[in-house]
């Protein structure tokens, strides 16, 4: 299915030099605001409380969060949690706060609105030992879906594809770390999750065009490195569109209408689908050249047959 076809190859590789430095420098400010900045970690990682309550009819939640930002707490997170009646609130650990009288404290508040009362379900601690577990087991799949990304890779195509598409992966991956560092938004469980979704998504927009790019060798054999490279994004434009497209408008509508809980999910989603297709096409391919991707790699040379001796 295609919406157009282009007939005329765009040039990309023409400016591929332009393209690669604007992303080593976009990549180099990335890194110093994550080493400068620092993530905001979230409750899952530093540690925390988590109070659910539930009301007795729905209750919205901007109310709840300005009853608890009154109280003096900060960097909360407020959300529904199975219902619209039941509300979870998990709170970071301060070193001004007992934590045993923090639920105490919440209900106080929450009792001080003009809503009906809400009625305490559970309290649970989550200690900063566990946060690091949850840290450090994210760190290990980070690093397997990138080992795993690259063995796939080398056994599809050719070891120096998958070099440059891990190169190009990890350029996304930096570059969503370093918004959230440089905005100081929240990094929890679920944007790490998107981060790790982009990884994914990422690489199924590369190993299209290298598809294509091994398809055009075998059938364009007047065709330069280069000329092939041009080829094969050309042709996967339309595709590229649909596809992202299509995927970008579902996460606008949890960005816009998800609320806070699906805010920073979809925000990294928005983040690493942009940057997605950029370091696919932009960054992936002239890398490829770069490393030197010929059409001997794709295709075989034919052997010729001896002739018989009679």
């Amino acid at each position: 299915m295609e919406f157009f076809r282009i007939k005329k190859d765009i040039p990309f590789m023409r400016h591929s030099l332009v393209f690669n430095a604007i992303s080593f420098a976009t990549f180099l400010l990335a890194v110093f605001f994550i080493a400068t900045r620092g993530l905001h970690l979230s409750v899952e990682f530093t540690g925390g409380t988590l109070v659910e309550v539930t009301y007795a009819e729905a209750q919205p939640l901007e109310p709840i969060r300005a009853a608890l930002a009154a109280d003096g707490n900060t960097d909360i997170l407020v959300q529904h949690f199975g219902s619209a009646r039941d509300v979870l609130i998990r709170l970071p650990n301060r070193d001004d706060i007992d934590s045993n009288g923090i639920a105490d404290r919440v209900m106080s508040a929450l009792h001080k609105m003009e809503a009906p009362p809400p009625e305490l379900r559970r309290v649970e601690f989550v200690g900063p030992q566990v946060g690091k577990e949850l840290a450090s087991d994210g760190a290990m799949a980070l690093l397997l879906v990138i080992i795993g990304i690259v063995v796939y890779l080398a056994l599809r195509f050719e070891w120096r594809l998958g070099v440059a598409t891990i190169i190009a992966n990890l350029h996304d991956v930096i570059i969503i770390l370093g918004f959230f560092a440089f905005f100081q938004w929240e990094f929890s469980l679920a944007v790490l999750a998107a981060t790790l979704a982009v990884l994914g998504y990422s690489v199924n927009e590369s190993v299209v065009i290298f598809d294509r790019v091994r398809e055009t060798f075998r059938k364009k054999r007047g065709y330069t490195t280069t000329q092939v490279v041009d080829h094969a994004i050309t042709s996967t434009i339309s595709r590229t569109i649909i596809t992202h497209g299509s995927t970008q408008m579902m996460v606008l509508s949890m960005l816009v209408f998800g609320g806070e809980t699906l805010y920073y999910f979809s925000l990294a989603l928005t983040i690493g689908i942009c940057f997605g297709i950029y370091s696919s096409v932009l960054v992936a391919s002239p890398l490829a050249i770069w490393l030197g991707m010929k059409r001997e790699q794709f295709v075989k040379p034919k052997k010729e047959k001896e002739e018989a001796v009679v």
